[in-house]
């Protein structure tokens, strides 16, 4: 009783304090441009943008990630989930035109501000990518902007695609060759709501660099991550006291006993 006898456990809990992240993807017709290089051969935009997503969603295990589309008009591809492997499935079936061959910004900040404006997290981000400029819906992207602002979101903004004319591939009586288009980003605008919301813009000239982008983005928007030690113990003590009581009366009463006197 003396050494305090006790039994018990300890567990360790994480606690992880999640990013809502909407991620917002362009799927207009000029995302089929073939400007980038992928083990030496020329793939779409977009192709090369759900190759760099999916494993920035891997990477993300702790936060709640939705996705909004557009082109001519915007819509939520999958709203804010936890399960990657839903979100994943959504990214895998993004086909170029799918929302139109225009390009509604300001339509897509809205609608991805709506899933996130009422939630109380931590951080709120959208990651808008898009190789355009505004030319379609009927809400301004800076308008948008400033209401993102309000809520507390802040946007990342990346211009896809290189500099000067990226090529085509089309089909003629000849069969099919490339066409060089020029390449046409509003990055005014795109500064201008990363600046707006206190985010960042960054432009995408090949597959490095866009890697790279969803590289710093994810160091700069890391999940709070929480390890709380729990110990639990029960005292045993009293359970080997009363027995221990009862030996040293006995002891004593031994001691005084006619027995103890017997040489």
């Amino acid at each position: 009783a003396l050494a305090r006898p006790q039994e018990g456990h300890k567990s360790t809990e994480i606690l992880s304090i999640g990013v809502d992240i909407m991620l917002a993807l362009d799927t207009s017709g000029s995302m089929r441009a073939l400007d980038f290089i992928e083990d030496e051969k020329r793939i779409t935009r977009l192709a090369v943008v759900k190759g760099v997503v999916s494993k920035f969603i891997d990477n993300r295990p702790n936060d709640r990630i939705g996705m909004v589309v557009f082109g001519e008009q915007a819509y939520t591809q999958c709203p804010l989930t936890l399960d990657q492997g839903i979100l994943q499935s959504f990214l895998s079936k993004l086909e170029i035109g799918m929302a139109g061959d225009s390009t509604a910004i300001g339509s897509a900040i809205g609608i991805a501000v709506k899933r996130l404006k009422d939630l109380q997290s931590k951080s709120k981000i959208i990651i808008l990518l898009t190789d355009g400029r505004n030319n379609a819906g009927s809400l301004p992207p800076l308008q948008a902007a400033q209401t993102a602002k309000t809520f507390g979101i802040k946007i990342y903004t990346i211009g896809v695609g290189t500099k000067g004319k990226a090529p085509f591939l089309v089909n003629s009586i000849f069969g099919q060759r490339y066409v060089y288009q020029q390449v046409d980003i509003d990055e005014t605008t795109l500064k201008k709501i990363s600046q707006v919301t206190g985010g960042e813009y960054f432009r995408a000239t090949d597959l490095e660099s866009l890697k790279n982008i969803y590289d710093q983005i994810d160091v700069m928007e890391k999940s709070e991550v929480k390890v709380i030690d729990h110990s639990e113990y029960k005292e045993l003590f009293s359970y080997f006291l009363v027995p221990g009581l009862l030996f040293l009366l006995l002891e004593i009463g031994l001691s005084n006993s006619l027995l103890r006197r017997i040489p």
